[in-house]
C-alpha cells in the first residue's frame, strides 16, 4: 500500500519562482531513495478560519502563501528507509537554502485509508488538514466514504483521506498544533482533486444550496477545528 509524506508550509510570495525551481532540483534526490512522485501546490484560495487555518498553522506572514505538498512513497518502509539515508547524497549537502523559512514548516507519514478515481497532474487540490480521535478511525472512515458520490457528482477526480502514522511533534509547528489536536487525537492530510478551480467553486456553492437548511450528520471530529484551502499544483515530478 503506498505511503505519503505530507508537508505544509509558508513562503513568500515574491519566491514563488524560487520555491518552484528548488522543489524541482530536489526531485532527483527524492527518486533515487524511491519516492514515485513529488506534488508542490500553491496556495490560490486559502481562507482565513475562526479557530484554524494555514495561515496560523504555519505562522504565516502578511507577505507569505501557505503550500500543501506530498511525496508518495511504494509504502512505509521504503519512506523510512529514504529519510533515513537522504543525508548520505551528495547532492544533499549541495542543495541551496530553501527560499522559505523551515522551522515553520510541518511535515508527517500518512496512510491512505480511503482513495477514489485517479490522481492526475495538473488538477486543483483542496487540501484538508483535522484532527480525529484515535479511537474513531472506522466512523471518520465510513463518512469519507459517504461522502465520495456527492464530491463524483459535483465534478471531483480524486479522493484520498491519509491517516496519521508517523507524525512528529515540532519545536515550532506540527499538525498536532495547527489541528489544535486533543490527546489521543490522530492528524490526518487529505485532498480532493476537480479539474479546475471554476469546477471547485461551483461545486462549493451546489453543495451548500442542496443542503440549504439541513442539519449536519454528526462528524467524528472537531469540524471547527478542521481547515482548508485551494492549491494549484506547481511541480508535479513522478518517476
Amino acid at each position: 500500500m503506498t505511503y505519503v509524506s505530507g508537508f505544509v508550509a509558508a513562503v513568500p510570495t515574491v519566491n514563488r519562482q524560487a520555491f518552484i525551481e528548488h522543489s524541482r532540483s530536489s526531485w532527483p534526490i527524492f527518486r533515487r531513495a524511491g519516492a514515485l512522485r513529488m506534488v508542490e501546490c500553491w496556495g490560490e484560495d486559502v481562507p482565513r478560519g475562526k479557530q484554524t487555518d494555514f495561515y496560523r498553522a504555519t505562522q504565516a506572514k502578511e507577505d507569505e502563501t501557505p503550500i500543501f505538498s506530498w511525496i508518495l512513497w511504494p509504502d512505509r518502509d521504503s519512506c523510512d528507509r529514504a529519510w533515513a539515508s537522504m543525508e548520505a547524497q551528495p547532492e544533499a549537502a549541495e542543495m541551496p537554502p530553501m527560499p522559505f523559512d523551515g522551522s515553520r514548516m510541518f511535515w508527517g507519514g500518512f496512510r491512505p485509508v480511503v482513495e477514489m478515481g485517479d490522481s492526475a497532474s495538473g488538477r486543483y487540490v483542496q487540501g484538508f488538514v483535522l484532527a480525529v480521535p484515535g479511537d474513531r478511525q472506522q466512523a471518520y472512515i465510513d463518512m469519507a466514504r459517504q461522502a465520495t458520490p456527492m464530491f463524483q457528482k459535483f465534478g471531483a477526480t480524486f479522493q484520498i483521506e491519509c491517516w496519521g502514522e508517523d507524525v512528529p511533534q515540532g519545536k515550532q509547528t506540527d499538525f498536532y498544533r495547527a489541528a489544535r489536536a486533543e490527546p489521543g487525537e490522530v492528524a490526518v492530510f487529505s485532498w480532493i482533486e476537480w479539474p479546475d478551480r471554476e469546477t471547485c467553486d461551483a461545486a462549493a456553492r451546489q453543495m451548500e444550496a442542496e443542503m440549504g437548511s439541513t442539519p449536519m450528520p454528526d462528524m467524528p471530529f472537531d469540524g471547527k477545528r478542521m481547515f482548508w484551502g485551494g492549491f494549484t499544483p506547481v511541480v508535479d515530478e513522478r518517476a
